[in-house]
């Protein structure tokens, strides 16, 4: 239902954004760093619009990228130490693994 909403709610803006871009197409100045040049204000918006989306897709995806590599290390960390605690307890002698536990339990 989640995945529902959020597309939704994209097609919805998609759609005011087009609707917008499409009532402004006057030409307009636009100012780069060293020139300057005209354009449909209806090229400006979208490409506008454009670039933020793949500007927040970027840190998005490098986002989830690093969510996934700690994942993994941590899931790495987890296993190692259920390895290292089942080598531990197999290891030891069993006449001292009572004792272990029996000290383990006791109470001052």
């Amino acid at each position: 239902m989640k995945g529902q909403t959020y597309l939704i709610l994209a097609l919805l803006f998609a759609l005011i954004i087009a609707i917008f871009a499409v009532i402004n197409v006057d030409p307009v100045q636009v100012n780069f760093l060293f020139t300057s040049g005209e354009a449909p204000l209806i090229l400006v918006i979208l490409l506008s619009v454009l670039l933020g989306g793949l500007a927040t897709a970027s840190v998005g995806a490098l986002r989830y990228f690093k969510l996934k590599r700690e994942n993994r290390s941590l899931k790495e960390q987890i296993n190692k130490g259920t390895d290292a605690k089942v080598d531990e307890t197999s290891s030891e002698d069993p006449a001292t693994q009572g004792e272990n536990e029996e000290s383990t339990y006791k109470t001052t």
